[in-house]
């Protein structure tokens, strides 16, 4: 799946977490800014990547910040920034 346009998800608020999602260059880089992030910053990590690969990314720049949300909320919000990013809303 390719990353078309820009898009985003989520919000800003406490235990929600804002993904914004670009057109990469080729491989898939991923921007991680969390209030736990010594404490679970690889497994946040784990579950972006999971998405992405889930839905076929080969290609992204992907921004996340995270303000304490659980890791469900954290994967819908990337699967709803791919979806958009894709075109479809």
């Amino acid at each position: 799946m390719e990353i078309l346009k820009n898009a985003f998800a989520g919000t800003m608020e406490s235990s929600d977490a804002y993904v914004e999602i670009m057109p990469g260059d080729g491989n898939i880089e991923i921007q991680l800014e969390s209030v736990v992030k010594e404490q679970f910053g690889k497994e946040i990590e784990e579950a972006i990547k999971d998405v992405l690969e889930e839905n076929e990314v080969k290609s992204a720049n992907i921004r996340v910040v995270d303000r304490g949300a659980l890791e469900c909320v954290i994967r819908a919000r990337v699967e709803t920034a791919i979806l958009r990013g894709k075109g479809n809303e």
